[in-house]
């Protein structure tokens, strides 16, 4: 059996009402994240934390040292859970991810947070290619509506067309009590 990591993706303040950019949904897929992540704990997983904070000070959202680029408190990190800060879009680019993974001799991860058309679809392809074992919490990641081409695309449409995509060809895509159902024990 592989050993198992929970990766958590910019479940941040600001994406939360009140925030800089709030997402449709981040509150109940914090609530499922929290509920991946207790029992992440409880069967003594690797949990990694993933904060993005953007270089520039007058940055949209996730400007530096702000309240607003802060873990979300219904995810917050426990003592000795590594807290991986990242500028990039793909969590593994020019951050420790994959040394952490390695050093734990991770194979199989779950993945959750924010924002589901952006990091959460880097980060799983990108852990694909590296061969990982890769799982999407669903209804544990987030998003908003996109503007292209003067269409509007609501928040689940643009949810559905990336889980779908990822679906695919590069992840398992479960739902919060699929993945709790089917976590070796």
């Amino acid at each position: 059996m592989s050993k198992q990591a929970l990766i958590l993706i910019d479940i941040q303040n600001d994406y939360f009402p009140g925030g800089k950019w709030t997402l449709d949904g981040a509150d109940a897929a914090a609530d499922n994240a929290a509920r991946l992540l207790a029992a992440a704990r409880q069967r003594g997983d690797l949990v990694v934390h993933v904060r993005h904070e953007f270089a520039a000070a007058d940055a949209p959202f996730f400007t530096p040292g702000s309240a607003g680029a802060a873990i979300h408190p219904k995810v917050a990190p426990q003592a000795g859970e590594p807290i991986v800060l990242k500028h990039q879009v793909n969590s593994f680019r020019d951050t420790e991810l994959t040394a952490l993974l390695e050093q734990h001799a991770v194979q199989a991860l779950t993945i959750v947070g924010s924002m589901s058309h952006m990091c959460i679809d880097a980060v799983t392809r990108a852990a694909a290619d590296l061969g990982h074992e890769v799982t999407v919490a669903h209804d544990a990641c987030a998003t908003r509506a996109l503007e292209f081409n003067g269409l509007t695309v609501p928040a689940a449409q643009v949810h559905a067309a990336f889980m779908a995509a990822l679906a695919f060809a590069y992840a398992k895509v479960e739902s919060t009590e699929a993945c709790l159902a089917n976590y070796p024990r």
